[in-house]
């Protein structure tokens, strides 16, 4: 069948090996044990949920489950509610690309990496997870296979064939390493969806993140979800940003068009009044109930588009306090919250170098206040959002959250170069990064300095 391809996603296949260390065994964990440490998620969990998206084979040395599973305690100290994890299944060798190959060129889906560990390693890791409250979903790529995926040989019929009758790669993409899935082949659909279901029922994962979502028939995403629900509630994250994917079958789609904005902002190529338009997008496009996700990086935009430092440069702060000030869900890439400032390779081994700089702090006391601010809430039943006026609105931007009597106001210079304005609001507030009350009054003028930001708590 003809497939829809949206330019703005391109797909994730982020990879690595290597030699790896010897680690200590941990205790094996029963399936039992993992499913019963943490109550379903909830629409109240997605209102102050932070999203981490773990690249296992990049984010140690070891590349493995279990020197990830040591860090997730500290995920927790990061705000972090929901663990994104990249693919973890076995990588098809055929056709791939690299020395290595895709995550996304699957060759099973029932199974994991011997790379990373085993299924028992992987449960301890999803065990950890839920003891430390933080729920698990899975990189799901329904749209192709790798090349050594066993429906090759047992059932050709379920991929997209070109005139000649061979089986092919996704039309008009260069992913020749992947084998696409016709989607007309409704045995094929049920296979896919019995996979899903087999990390729902056996291994207590909490939902998945669907690979370039929006090139997959609706329908089959609306029927398969509704069915996956009827095991416990969910979390669904597209990979796509059409509104009709988060009617039924998904919680939360990709902010692409608000992360572009950032990047354009940040190299001068937008300005305030810019950011204007888009919440107004938004507003237009989606349901109230819409959840965005809000980034500063993911590993396609690290590997392919340039490290946050790259793209966004001295701005780079203003715009990971914004994804968690603007309504919806933040995320952090792995590398981040350590201030990683290279380019993760997307078919080789590389290795994120753990130490703390400047954003490991600012993402625990960013994590701190969505957490515990109902001001911030973004997901189903979001605080509101309210564009605040300013002498300078091209270079200016401020805006006000509120809920249950919570008010929270952020102001940003969103130039590289000072700014001197006033505003329509007043009141006395603290300042949450100095911890400072100040005095704010309508009229007044105020100045700061490139890419300074606020973030003001009514008091």
């Amino acid at each position: 069948m003809k497939k829809i391809v949206v330019s703005l996603i391109t797909a994730g296949i982020l990879f690595s090996c290597g030699k790896t260390k010897k680690e200590e065994p941990v205790a094996e964990v029963t399936q039992e044990e993992v499913k019963e440490t943490l109550a379903p998620v909830s629409d109240a969990i997605m209102e102050n949920a932070v999203i981490y998206e773990a690249n296992i084979r990049q984010y140690s040395e070891e590349g493995s489950f279990n020197a990830f599973t040591k860090d997730i305690p500290k995920l927790k100290e990061l705000g972090v509610k929901i663990l994104w994890i990249m693919p973890i299944y076995p990588i098809s060798t055929t056709k791939s690309k690299g020395s290595l190959g895709s995550y996304y060129a699957i060759s099973d889906y029932t199974k994991v990496n011997p790379e990373f560990g085993s299924i028992e390693d992987f449960r301890e890791l999803v065990k950890t997870a839920h003891d430390n409250d933080i729920y698990v979903i899975l990189d799901w790529v329904a749209n192709h296979t790798g090349w050594d995926h066993v429906w090759l040989k047992e059932h050709p019929e379920y991929y997209t064939k070109d005139k000649e009758g061979n089986i092919t790669h996704t039309v008009d993409t260069d992913w020749t390493d992947v084998a696409d899935l016709n989607y007309d082949n409704t045995a094929m659909r049920e296979q896919m969806k019995n996979d899903m279901m087999y990390w729902l029922k056996e291994e207590g994962i909490d939902g998945f993140r669907c690979d370039v979502a929006g090139m997959v028939p609706l329908d089959f995403w609306d029927a398969t979800v509704a069915e996956l629900k009827k095991i416990k509630p969910i979390f669904m994250l597209a990979e796509g940003w059409e509104p009709e994917l988060l009617e039924n079958a998904f919680d939360m789609g990709y902010g692409w068009d608000t992360h572009h904005k950032m990047n354009d902002i940040a190299k001068g190529k937008a300005d305030a009044k810019e950011w204007d338009k888009r919440m107004a997008q938004i507003d237009t496009m989606y349901a109230k109930d819409d959840i965005l996700m809000n980034f500063t990086s993911n590993h396609d935009e690290n590997s392919w588009n340039g490290t946050v430092q790259e793209r966004m440069g001295d701005a780079a702060a203003m715009f990971a306090a914004l994804s968690y000030m603007a309504p919806g869900m933040p995320l952090i890439y792995s590398g981040q919250e350590y201030d990683m400032d290279k380019r993760l390779l997307f078919f080789e081994k590389d290795t994120i170098i753990k130490q703390k700089g400047k954003f490991f702090p600012l993402y625990e006391k960013l994590g701190k206040l969505k957490n515990n601010n109902p001001a911030l809430h973004g997901g189903k039943n979001a605080a509101s959002y309210t564009r605040v006026t300013t002498s300078e609105d091209k270079k200016v931007l401020a805006f006000k959250r509120e809920k249950e009597g919570n008010s929270i106001l952020f102001v940003a210079n969103m130039t590289k170069n000072p700014v001197k304005f006033n505003a329509e609001y007043d009141g006395k507030y603290k300042d949450y990064l100095t911890g400072e009350v100040v005095e704010r009054k309508q009229g007044q003028e105020y100045e700061l300095t490139p890419w300074q930001y606020q973030i003001l708590i009514q008091e």
